[in-house]
């Protein structure tokens, strides 16, 4: 199943300030959601961002508050965003099928959110580089695991690719130009 910018919504979840020093390459992770959040933003792509506990974890990183100043941002207390009524509800509006998962702690939230949109029947897409947890070990435990779920496992450049669709296009030269280099 390719993904199509018209039917996918991504889901950012938890890169928070008190959470992204601690996670395994952090930096590279964040920046890699960033990436693909400005692509996605460029393609109408939505962009639903969740936070855990932010009283204690923190909000979002500044990094990413370019990509996430139009989207919709969610406070939760369980693991799942699937668990919270609010971002079911928002989810739900999108009219979307296919999800796009970015974020920290793979083991933890990502796992558990997209096993439950799954079970919704979501096609879900993990960004492989574009996710992590404290220990790396944790991470490609969970990403074992998400493919045995169900998920698909992808790289950021394979969504970006996947929404483009096709060269040639207006849209296509000024993405490779501002984000694709050689």
């Amino acid at each position: 199943m390719l993904l199509r910018a018209e039917d996918t919504v991504v889901l950012i979840i938890d890169v928070q300030q008190k959470l992204a020093p601690v996670i395994h390459q952090s930096d590279k992770v964040v920046a890699r959601v960033r990436w693909l959040g400005e692509i996605a933003n460029e393609l109408n792509v939505p962009i639903l961002v969740t936070e855990q506990y932010p009283k204690g974890l923190g909000i979002s990183v500044d990094e990413l508050a370019g990509v996430i100043e139009n989207a919709q941002v969610i406070e939760k207390m369980h693991f799942s965003a699937m668990q919270e009524p609010n971002f079911t509800s928002a989810l739900a509006d999108m009219e979307r099928n296919q999800v796009v998962l970015m974020g920290m702690e793979t083991h933890v939230c990502i796992l558990q959110t997209a096993i439950d949109l799954i079970s919704t029947g979501k096609q879900v897409y993990v960004v492989e580089d574009a996710v992590s947890s404290r220990r790396d070990s944790d991470k490609q435990a969970a990403l074992y695991r998400l493919r045995q779920a169900g998920a698909i496992i992808i790289t950021s450049e394979m969504a970006a690719y996947e929404w483009l669709h096709r060269s040639g296009t207006d849209t296509f030269r000024h993405i490779t130009k501002n984000w694709i280099r050689g």
